[in-house]
């Protein structure tokens, strides 16, 4: 039986790269064997999206990957970012990685920029949600039982109001016509919780909302056991 390329997500903690996830492990071209995400230490949080790291372990745990972190600091000079990002796929080819996914969707310039910077690597991008029509592509989400809340609202495209919000039908019906339905130009980002490429659900509550810089900022927190559930869970286990 031919072995199947291998291949890293590029897991932002938000709906693009889950849902690449799902649609690359539903097509069954590639066996994606970890996660990359970039982790700002100074915070210890998912880089522009803000998720804390104990979250984004949550999220990698039930989506069965291996965590492979690029850590940056804050601020980061955009030639630190690459050097890390570079040895990054340096391991990663080394590994025996020849695939990376991307959940971009239209911005030319964006792929432009990751297909360069892998150029000569070895490692091939692929983005298997691009031109794919937003608007039925947010819904298509949805209606699949992905569960994500908005975290990170960039202020100048969207009011206050959306961050810590659910994603679903009632949120897609109130964005401004200006904004893009999978707020793929920088309107907002988002943190999974719950969808076909994860295997359970992740108990959270929505904390406080604080704005930095022009941008608000949603805290995901994951939700303690009940007591029911612990008690079961100390049982088991004794």
């Amino acid at each position: 039986m031919t072995q199947k390329p291998k291949a890293l997500i590029a897991w932002s903690s938000g709906k693009d790269s889950a849902w690449s996830l799902h649609e690359v492990r539903r097509a069954g071209e590639y066996d994606v064997v970890g996660a990359l995400t970039t982790v700002t230490d100074t915070f210890g949080r998912v880089s522009m999206h803000g998720v804390r790291e104990e979250v984004l372990a949550a999220q990698l745990a039930a989506a069965g990957l291996p965590p492979i972190m690029v850590r940056i600091p804050f601020p980061c000079p955009n030639e630190v970012y690459e050097a890390r990002m570079a040895a990054a796929m340096a391991e990663a080819k080394s590994a025996g990685i020849t695939h990376i996914v991307f959940g971009d969707l239209f911005l030319e310039d964006v792929r432009a920029y990751r297909e360069q910077k892998l150029a000569g690597t070895g490692i091939t991008p692929l983005f298997p949600l691009w031109g794919r029509p937003t608007a039925a592509l947010a819904r298509e989400m949805i209606d699949g039982g992905l569960e994500t809340y908005l975290v990170s609202i960039d202020l100048k495209q969207l009011p206050m109001h959306f961050a810590g919000r659910r994603f679903d039908h009632g949120l897609l019906a109130e964005l401004p016509a200006s904004a893009d339905p999978c707020g793929e130009k920088g309107e907002f980002h988002s943190c999974v919780v719950a969808g076909p490429m994860l295997s359970h659900k992740i108990a959270v509550t929505v904390g406080e909302v604080v704005e930095r810089e022009g941008f608000a900022f949603a805290d995901i927190l994951l939700s303690p056991l009940p007591s029911g559930e612990r008690s079961a869970r100390e049982t088991r286990a004794g």
